[in-house]
């Protein structure tokens, strides 16, 4: 299951920076998961100082 970025992302691109199949970039008001292009590694989401990233339910 794909990553999704909430909200309280800061836009900081620790997110994209992590990401090995470049599947993240930003978005109109914060960064965004392409889910057609995520691996589902979990990278990302351990790499977000904000805790804004998580499986999508």
């Amino acid at each position: 299951m794909p990553r999704f970025i909430s909200d309280e992302c800061i836009a900081c691109g620790s997110c994209e920076a992590t990401c090995p199949v470049s599947a993240i970039s930003m978005g109109s008001a914060h960064y965004e998961v392409n889910a057609s292009e995520c691996i589902d590694c979990g990278a990302c989401e351990g790499g977000c100082p904000v805790s804004a990233i998580s499986e999508k339910k």
